[in-house]
């Protein structure tokens, strides 16, 4: 477990852009933490730096939002799953051509990978974010000693 302190949106932007550079097609990561603390902002930097030029936005109504860039990412909201039980086709997305990121993953747990980086984020106060990295797997071990050093 490594911990991050950014000081800033732009900060978090910077620190997830940097993390796309070293992931590969396949990689899953999850993101945790309250409404509001930056989950979506976490994905725009993965987004920037797969080169996306689209704008990000919250997949909440639509469960999964696809964004062409270097290698395809597919940010997915899993918080209106909670009661599902059906499958909506997450083979497609873990394990695929792209990175895939996923809000509330707790809601979908038997069907994300267990090898992945769970990353956790927390208020510090209104501008200063706490990011806790957690990786599942020997190549998530390594891209988050890349990252932090």
């Amino acid at each position: 477990m490594h911990q991050l302190k950014t000081k800033s949106e732009q900060e978090t932007i910077k620190l997830a852009s940097k993390l796309a550079m070293l992931l590969k097609p396949g990689d899953v990561l999850t993101l945790e933490g309250e409404l509001g603390v930056g989950k979506t902002t976490f994905t725009k930097g993965l987004a920037e730096g797969l080169g996306v030029k689209r704008m990000v936005t919250s997949p909440t109504f639509t469960i999964v939002k696809e964004y062409k860039g270097e290698l395809p990412l597919y940010h997915m909201d899993a918080y209106r799953l909670e009661y599902a039980e059906e499958d909506i086709g997450f083979d497609e997305y873990f394990g695929g051509e792209g990175i895939t990121v996923v809000e509330w993953a707790q809601f979908i747990e038997e069907y994300i990978p267990r090898d992945r980086l769970n990353i956790k984020l927390a208020y510090l106060n209104e501008h200063e974010r706490m990011l806790t990295f957690e990786p599942e797997g020997m190549h998530y071990k390594l891209v988050t000693n890349m990252l932090i050093g």
